[in-house]
């Protein structure tokens, strides 16, 4: 929704997130590069998943993203050029088409977490952190506020993915998402695009709404996601306060994990032959091209069948298996929205067109 915010200042609240900006789209607050095509209003505030306010007077020059959900977001609104490196970047085929291309040539700070001195070392303007404050223990040292401040970058946590696991009750919606789209837009001056694409993501996902709204809840199919990559000794359950848990509750499935109340949670395949799923993603990261995806998917699926513990499972018994990226699933974007659609077209091919 839009509310008036005082003369010459409008806010956006959507999903939870302020993004206030001032001007008369001149990007008044600071003159943008030269040849580069800005639309936004100057100074910009955004509150990011801690509550923490930030204010932007121009747009970022050098921007550092923590992993491919932020640097994929970027891309989407155009503002590639503006990225000066990331950790964990995407793997050869995780980004579609030109996306990809675009992504390929970002610099990769580190393979994992950017190390705390090369990150503060950048010349980043902006850092983009898609982590929660609180490192998961071996993956580094997280600067400081105040260190971040010497160094002269700001610093925002994504809300759909930093505080996600520390969030007070399930995801059942994309609104994060939306909301760290419309934030990016509001900062990089995509403000235009950032519309379109949040557009786009709930026209998808009201379309499935209004197709299975009939359809009660105990009458939806149960849904298991096969972290095939995770290892399969002992099976990684996706939990209710990952991205994907709203994915798989939106296209009208349940979620045989729903009940977990944090992003991940290693289980045992006990605990998955009790909840004996109805239907199983089989959840297999981007190899790098088609066929060799594939081929992961068909690894995923040959050892279902053949494993003593999971072969019994319904949906083993059934054949019923969707071959979606992980990364479609898992990584907070515009995908997820896609996949949405996708689940649900398999799960009611009647009723979803």
């Amino acid at each position: 929704m839009r509310i008036r915010a005082g003369w010459g200042t409008t806010a956006v609240l959507v999903g939870g997130l302020l993004v206030t900006g001032c001007g008369d789209g001149s990007g008044g607050g600071g003159a943008p590069a030269a040849g580069r095509s800005v639309t936004g209003r100057y100074p910009v505030t955004v509150t990011d998943c801690r509550g923490a306010r930030t204010t932007f007077s121009r747009p970022p020059e050098r921007i550092v993203t923590s992993n491919a959900s932020a640097l994929d977001l970027l891309l989407r609104l155009g503002a590639g050029d503006r990225v000066a490196g990331t950790g964990f970047p995407p793997g050869p085929g995780t980004l579609p088409g030109a996306l990809g291309e675009r992504g390929r040539r970002v610099p990769v700070l580190s393979r994992s977490v950017i190390p705390k001195e090369k990150l503060l070392a950048s010349g980043a303007d902006l850092y983009i952190d898609s982590f929660a404050a609180m490192r998961m223990s071996g993956m580094g040292d997280a600067p400081t506020e105040e260190e971040f401040r010497a160094a002269g970058i700001k610093h925002i946590y994504l809300k759909s993915t930093a505080c996600a696991a520390t969030r007070e009750g399930p995801v059942t919606d994309l609104s994060a998402v939306e909301a760290d789209i419309t934030a990016l837009g509001a900062i990089t001056g995509t403000r235009a695009k950032a519309r379109r694409l949040v557009d786009g993501m709930e026209d998808r996902v009201r379309a499935v709404r209004t197709a299975i709204a009939d359809v009660p809840h105990e009458k939806r199919p149960s849904y298991f996601f096969f972290d095939y990559d995770a290892g399969t000794r002992q099976p990684t359950a996706l939990c209710n306060r990952q991205v994907g848990h709203a994915v798989i509750t939106l296209a009208g499935a349940r979620n045989i994990f729903a009940d977990c109340d944090t992003t991940y949670e290693q289980v045992g395949w006990e605990d998955v032959l009790s909840r004996d799923p109805d239907w199983i993603q089989l959840g297999v990261r981007d190899r790098g091209g088609r066929a060799a995806t594939e081929k992961g998917f068909d690894e995923a699926r040959r050892w279902l069948e053949t494993n003593p513990a999971t072969k019994g499972l319904k949906a083993v018994r059934k054949g019923r298996f969707l071959r979606i990226r992980s990364e479609r699933t898992t990584l907070a974007g515009v995908e997820n929205a896609e996949t949405v659609e996708r689940i649900a077209r398999t799960l009611y091919p009647s009723e979803v067109g």
